[in-house]
């Protein structure tokens, strides 16, 4: 039976959390402009609301298909940062954001389903898979009415 090292305390667990969600929400300023809001890390969800200025087609009021992208991404991103702060779960959270420095996105295809139509927006990240250099992770955007807008698939560099 092997050692594991011990877990992260619960209050270096909340630190980490409140670095992941002012990194997202705040440090990266696209997210900012997209109004996005991380919602929760396990598993990850992120929020934003519609505004005239996320609008791609101005006769319907459609949500932007580079919005969707860029959400997509950046919801994949936060799953496959929480799964390496996870993956280092015995670390500090200053030690865990210093990870992050090198990670980013390598692929990403985006299946665009239905219009994006709604007040609101939710996108939920997954990791399919964590390895020592890629990771690989999907998302969907789904609107107000749990109608499924989008999906994507990513790779991630992780080191």
């Amino acid at each position: 039976m092997a050692d594991h090292p011990p877990r992260r305390s619960p209050e270096e667990q909340a630190r980490l959390d409140a670095a992941l969600t002012e990194l997202f929400e705040q440090r990266v300023v696209f997210n900012t402009v997209l109004g996005l809001k991380v919602e929760t890390l396990s598993p990850v969800v992120m929020r934003f609301d519609m505004r005239p200025d996320l609008v791609g087609h101005y006769l319907y009021g459609r949500l932007h298909g580079g919005v969707i992208s860029a959400v997509l991404d950046a919801t994949a991103g936060l799953a496959v940062i929480t799964a390496i702060g996870e993956h280092f779960a015995h670390e500090t959270a200053p030690q865990v954001m210093h990870r992050f420095g090198r990670v980013g996105t390598i692929d990403l295809r985006v299946d665009y389903l239905r219009q994006g139509l709604g007040q609101h927006f939710r996108a939920i990240g997954e990791v399919t898979r964590l390895g020592g250099r890629v990771a690989s992770a999907t998302a969907r955007l789904v609107n107000d009415e749990g109608t499924l807008i989008a999906t994507a698939a990513g790779a991630y560099i992780v080191s």
